[in-house]
């Protein structure tokens, strides 16, 4: 919006409600005789306004008289208001209202943000909004899902329930005001924010909106468009290559042509490999050529460039005439270089997209490919195969992706950086892995955002087809224009970002380990039908921190034990077993205990996930026992044996009743990250999934799995 006027607080309300907002009955009056009488048709006690069309906020102007309980009192009002009017206020009367009650207070609006659009905003309201800032968004328009799913992400949930003796908001009346927002700035692409504050929660629950500014400006239609995804089959020629060309292969091992042809050879690329190098030598048992056009014909899909930015068009021009449909640059120089190599990375993309060449990078690491055994990049490490697909603004990010893999065991589909992205960003890789068979979840790391509404539009249909989850580094170039209003003021970019990924269905994670430990857990473990959520620890500590993680997130529930489930567990556990969830078995083991407990827990129909603790605290003493100076001796090889035998059974127990079930089993132990080769968790990993350093970070993977089930069932697919 390049120029805006903010409409009167009359021909704002007025627009308003023909979207369903609730506004209090009012009068507009031009004397002090006529706000009286105004008055005594509406009841007192009444609020009386100075309103015009150049008026915006007025209490700071001291334009609003509030509680005037009888017609004196607000013809003095009136006269005192239609005093205070200034020649730049241009023509006013005095708007007067019932003065609406209540304890709360919400705010509600839209802001057009540069990157994502028009987003609709609720929060907390009152003088206290910005300081509170409890404030979600979406993007219009919304559905009742959406709108519901803003509510519920409010922090400040009890203002929403029975509250001081008033009854709970209105949650239908709600959600049809949001809805009704992003209907009005879907259909008036003149309106540039809309700011409603406060909206009052009356006694009854309903709700009225006493305040309500609509600002009108130009619409902006300069934004950036996300270019066209890449064909399904020239992202095969870039993952699943019949050939691979290293240009700049070197002889030197500190050297990029070096690394990438090594981490190809090493780890066990089955396709055929070429390499150019200007003098022709052997690397790494390669016969290179010094000129591209020795190479064979249509034999090579892939070129992986070491080569540089100035080399780059006619090597792609020779590389297309060999039949090579997929170029991944490493080459610096290009839009991270000023406006030359700016200009330089645009005449790179139109070369590609004239030669039929997807062009990945440039200023990348490269791509990791586990179905076809292929490690094409210039860092390690090379992960085990799995199901989880990666795609980073940042190669650093991919490698820390790629490393947490090979620490948890549980393997990477496909991985890259996408680098500058100049021509195929996230997105693009995102919405490729959403139809991957080889792949179950996405997993990325952004950014710089250039379109954002495109972004979430691309990741939106991804996740719809699979599980993605998001970490995201930075601000967004523009963020939310500020307007004067409480509104603009609150649009925080990453507010606005994160409303974006809700309404997307996309998994947002605050950190590198979460993300990863999120991912990991889509693509190992089965959906939870719903947040019915109980602990089984052979320790009390461990299970009370793990219910306090529970108990916190407010998508899982720690439920009461059913009472068949508690008499069948009465008969696996001494008497001083907890009797409650966490489900504490008191050092009551024995040989069976734990399998025939999880057992009668994850059969429960009741249960929808359980996290279980205490795995490998008897291979931990078996370890102290196998290193001392008495093992062999005086029956320790015996014990030490059976010890590492049962955590090894408990693991993959759980694992068992996982798959019989189909409800979510999480282990979790510190001893995964002190002590991988403990054999309670290095059973967990030759399971295939992950085994959690604490029973809390369980619980933050197992509380996305829920969020994403709960997106998916409230539309219904």
């Amino acid at each position: 919006m390049t120029t805006s006027r903010t409409l009167s607080e009359r021909d704002s309300k007025a627009l308003l409600a023909e979207y369903g907002v609730p506004i209090a009955p009012e009068r507009f009056v031009s004397s002090a005789a006529e706000a009286g009488a105004a008055a005594d048709d509406i009841g007192y006690p009444v609020v009386a306004k100075l309103n015009g069309d150049a008026i915006a906020h007025k209490t700071e102007r001291g334009l609003v008289k509030l509680r005037l309980g009888d017609r004196s009192a607000v013809e003095a009002a009136a006269a005192d208001l239609l005093a205070a009017a200034t020649p730049d206020d241009g023509p006013v009367d005095v708007l007067v209202a019932p003065m609406v009650s209540g304890n709360r207070e919400l705010i509600a609006g839209v802001v057009r943000d540069e990157q994502f659009g028009a987003m609709v905003m609720l929060g907390v309201g009152g003088v206290l909004a910005e300081a509170v800032a409890d404030v979600v968004f979406r993007p219009a328009p919304l559905d009742a899902a959406t709108a519901g799913d803003m509510i519920d992400d409010l922090a400040t949930q009890k203002l929403l329930g029975a509250f001081r003796g008033e009854e709970s908001v209105d949650r239908t009346q709600l959600v049809d005001l949001l809805i009704g927002l992003g209907a009005l700035v879907d259909a008036r692409p003149d309106v540039a924010s809309v700011d409603i504050n406060p909206l009052i929660v009356e006694p009854s629950g309903r709700l009225v909106a006493v305040d309500g500014l609509v600002e009108l400006g130009e619409p902006d239609t300069t934004r950036a468009q996300l270019r066209p995804r890449p064909s399904d089959d020239a992202f095969r020629a870039l993952f699943e290559p019949r050939g691979v060309l290293i240009t700049g292969a070197s002889t030197h091992p500190g050297k990029f042509g070096f690394v990438s042809m090594h981490n190809l050879l090493a780890n066990g690329y089955a396709g055929a490999v070429f390499g150019t190098n200007l003098k022709g030598e052997n690397v790494l048992g390669i016969d290179t050529v010094a000129d591209i056009d020795a190479l064979p014909d249509d034999e090579i899909d892939l070129v992986f460039v070491c080569t540089p930015a100035s080399a780059n068009p006619d090597l792609l021009r020779a590389c297309a005439a060999k039949g090579v449909r997929a170029a991944f640059l490493t080459s610096a120089g290009y839009g991270e270089a000023g406006e030359d190599g700016i200009r330089a990375q645009a005449e790179l993309v139109a070369l590609a997209d004239d030669l039929g060449i997807l062009l990945a990078g440039p200023n990348g690491q490269g791509v990791v490919s586990t179905p076809v055994d292929m490690c094409v990049q210039i860092v390690a490490p090379y992960p085990p195969a799995g199901r989880i697909g990666v795609a980073s603004q940042s190669g650093n990010f991919v490698s820390s992706f790629l490393n947490h893999s090979k620490a948890s065991g549980v393997g990477i589909s496909r991985a890259v950086s996408a680098g500058n992205a100049a021509a195929v960003g996230v997105a693009d890789y995102l919405d490729f892995y959403a139809d991957d068979p080889a792949t179950a979840v996405g997993l990325a790391y952004v950014e710089g955002i250039t379109d954002g509404r495109g972004l979430m539009d691309r990741l939106g249909a991804a996740a719809r087809r699979k599980p993605l989850v998001l970490v995201k580094g930075g601000a967004t170039e523009g963020g939310a224009q500020a307007a004067a209003s409480h509104t603009g003021a609150l649009a925080a970019d990453d507010k606005v970002f994160d409303g974006a990924c809700r309404s997307a269905g996309i998994t947002r994670a605050a950190s590198i380990e979460e993300a990863f430990e999120a991912a990991a857990t889509f693509a190992t473990q089965p959906l939870p039908a719903g947040p019915n959520t109980v602990v089984v620890t052979t320790v009390g500590g461990w299970g009370v921190v793990t219910a306090d993680a529970i108990t916190r997130d407010r998508d899982l529930r720690l439920i009461d034990l059913p009472e068949d489930l508690l008499a069948a567990i009465d008969e696996q556990l001494p008497p001083r077993w907890s009797r409650n969830n966490p489900v504490d078995c008191a050092g009551g083991e024995t040989r069976d205990t734990i399998p025939d407990v999880l057992g009668l827990v994850a059969r429960h129909p009741d249960v929808h996930a359980i996290v279980y603790l205490g795995l490998g605290i008897q291979s931990n003493q078996a370890q102290m026992m196998r290193h001392g100076r008495f093992y062999p001796d005086h029956g320790l090889e015996r014990i030490v044996e059976y010890h590492e035998r049962q955590d090894a059974r408990f693991a993959q127990a759980a694992h068992d009743l996982s798959v019989e079930t189909g409800k979510p089993i999480l282990t979790a132990t510190e001893l995964a990250a002190t002590d991988p080769t403990n054999a309670g968790p290095a059973t967990v990993r030759a399971t295939g999934r992950l085994c959690y350093p604490s029973g809390e970070r369980a619980v933050a993977a197992l509380g996305h799995l829920v969020r994403h089930v709960q997106y998916r069932q409230a539309r219904g697919w």
